[in-house]
């Protein structure tokens, strides 16, 4: 049987060194996109693989067409960048082809899931019930540590809370290698994480590496089950449209996904049947418009289509969950100034005095710019009134804080959102001041 699989596992290789990936960039076909179409030998994965190329690159996927009927993979891509224009930049398309159109490009699998050592810093994945200021406390604690936070993105929904953090020693600007030190930092942030009720599930894990940060995010919490709905309290309305069918002639069952369209909607939704083990055969995508339509056909990768009513409601609800998860909530501010120590502390310590909840941060920096983006709301749930805005931009600075939107769109939604607990105590004790560095991926 070894002889057998090693075989095969050596045939599929020589099948991809025959007939490498192939992309083709076209610039002039449609009027207003780029369009990027990838041909190769079929294996489980090439999809989300593709897909994270793009998405990584903050391309707007606006249409695409997926066929990997049989041995062969095609895929076809309409993409602006933010702004809505074509992708013309050189050095940006030629690194398409090399990310996309290399024989290595799909032999490995660090890029989407695997972990590769590393010596610059040690990674720490947790995952436990979200709570109000949990942030803030596991920061505290990375704190009293000596641990400073390089980059990290957190994650909140349906109770839950995860987060991976790329941390190094505050002494040596190095990973941790001490292993009384890793694993005393393991023991606090569980403690943390549990609180008070030692019966909370919750878990860490440290490891030295480098890993997807958002597909990994993605697997911890459909490991976590997050998609078990308490239905309370959530506002149908904007609950994702998914249905699942079989189509008995093609032997297939079709995925129909009707929601909002945002950025990294096409790679959450992909990312999720992938961890599920289910292989898209075919697939259309349209988000041209403010709504996303996504359709499938899958397969289990054993072969089958979904063969249970059980099954079918398990995927519909992943599915809901991987798009529910990177909803933002709230009114966004965008912060771009010179980098300095302190200033994070300082613009949210604005926002806590003027009864503001940071719902979700991302926060980067690039060349001695801050660049970050906050979605806030009122504290006590109701829509942020325009004085306050205005008194913190002339506090901060009227060209360094800008708001995207207006806080009478909050009037839409003023349900009790599921990333509120997390973030409710942001920034509130002088210890989260080391927050500061973390970079977001989103």
């Amino acid at each position: 049987m070894s002889f057998s699989g090693n075989m095969e596992d050596e045939y599929e290789k020589f099948i991809r060194r025959m007939n490498p990936p192939r992309v083709v960039i076209d610039n002039d076909s449609c009027k207003n996109a780029t369009i990027i179409q990838v041909d190769s030998a079929n294996k489980h994965g090439i999809l989300l693989e593709v897909v994270q190329v793009l998405t990584d690159l903050n391309f707007i996927i606006t249409k695409a067409y997926i066929s990997s009927d049989g041995g062969w993979f095609m895929d076809v891509f309409n993409v602006t960048d933010q702004e809505g224009n074509k992708i013309t930049n050189e050095e940006v398309l030629d690194y398409i082809q090399k990310e996309l159109g290399s024989e290595t490009s799909f032999t490995t699998s660090v890029r989407s899931v695997g972990v590769t050592t590393s010596t610059d810093h040690t990674v720490i994945e947790l995952i436990g019930s979200d709570r109000p200021g949990l942030l803030s406390e596991l920061c505290a604690v990375l704190t009293h540590l000596k641990c400073n936070v390089l980059n990290g993105e957190v994650w909140t929904h349906n109770t839950r809370a995860a987060s991976v953090m790329q941390v190094t020693d505050e002494e040596s600007g190095l990973a941790i290698t001490d292993p009384k030190k890793l694993s005393i930092i393991k023991k606090m942030l569980c403690n943390v994480l549990k609180g008070s009720n030692k019966a909370n599930e919750a878990k860490t894990v440290v490891s030295h590496g480098v890993t997807h940060t958002e597909r990994r995010l993605h697997q911890m919490m459909f490991a976590d089950r997050d998609y078990e709905r308490k239905d309370e309290g959530y506002n149908g309305e904007q609950r994702p449209d998914v249905k699942v069918v079989n189509w008995y002639d093609k032997d297939y069952s079709v995925v129909t996904i009707r929601c909002k369209d945002r950025p990294k909607l096409l790679f959450d939704t992909i990312c999720t049947l992938t961890d599920m083990e289910y292989v898209v055969f075919h697939g259309n995508v349209d988000a041209e418009g403010p709504e996303a339509y996504q359709e499938y056909c899958i397969r289990h990768i054993d072969g089958f289509p979904v063969n249970s009513d059980a099954e079918r409601q398990r995927v519909i609800q992943c599915l809901e969950a991987a798009i529910e998860r990177r909803v933002s909530e709230g009114l966004k501010l965008e912060l771009c100034t010179t980098d300095r120590i302190g200033l994070l502390s300082d613009v949210t310590r604005i926002f806590r005095e003027n009864s503001l909840t940071v719902m979700r941060a991302e926060v980067t920096t690039r060349a001695g710019k801050a660049m970050n983006t906050f979605y806030v709301r009122d504290a006590s749930g109701y829509p942020v009134d325009p004085k306050i805005i205005d008194s913190i931009r002339k506090e901060i600075g009227q060209t360094i804080l800008k708001v995207k939107g207006t806080p009478q769109e909050l009037n839409q939604g003023q349900q009790e959102s599921p990333n509120r607990f997390l973030f409710r105590g942001l920034f509130k004790t002088k210890s989260f001041c080391n927050f500061g560095l973390v970079r977001s991926y989103s």
